[in-house]
């Protein structure tokens, strides 16, 4: 681990039995509360995307909401939120997944991507790969390409790549 992924890893902190005994939530509370943390992780996140043919970020309920609007905004593209079920006002799509710890949905517009997007996923944690998979299915069930996924976290001894080898994947910091 080098000097910058240190200095990542140390504004996170572990809650352990949250949000259910055995599960050790890593919180990234103070990584985004420090500026310098902050801008760092998304230097980072999309750095291998830079010169990518990138044309929309997707963040996934609820903390790649903050890793991905800026890392659309940092990209020059527009962002669009992967949502929990209802929050959306207008026509949507959902997928329903299992998630480590019991079960979700997520859902966008039908008319958030379409043929032609080529499409960065981005969330702050990589888990079981659940979450991952349902949003790389939700954006190709409405016409886009995934074009990667990126992580800050990954926890590597859950295996998520496994469930996600057709895509490539990036992640800052393997725990």
């Amino acid at each position: 681990m080098n000097r910058w992924q240190r200095s990542l890893k140390d504004k996170i902190r572990d809650i352990p039995d949250f949000p259910r005994p055995g599960i050790l939530f890593k919180d990234i509370t103070p990584l985004v509360k420090d500026p310098s943390a902050l801008r760092l992780a998304i230097h980072h996140l999309v750095h291998p995307f830079v010169d990518a043919p990138v044309t929309v970020v997707a963040g996934m309920e609820a903390r790649g909401f903050i890793f991905g609007s800026l890392a659309a905004w940092e990209l020059g593209v527009g962002f669009v939120p992967l949502r929990k079920p209802g929050k959306l006002p207008y026509d949507v799509q959902s997928v329903s997944y299992a998630l480590e710890y019991g079960e979700s949905t997520l859902e966008a517009h039908v008319d958030a991507f379409g043929p032609g997007d080529k499409v960065l996923l981005v969330d702050d944690l990589l888990a079981t790969g659940g979450t991952a998979r349902a949003s790389c299915n939700l954006v190709e069930s409405l016409g886009a390409e995934v074009l990667a996924l990126a992580f800050v976290i990954e926890l590597e001894a859950l295996e998520a790549r496994r469930h996600l080898a057709d895509y490539p994947l990036h992640s800052l910091l393997k725990l």
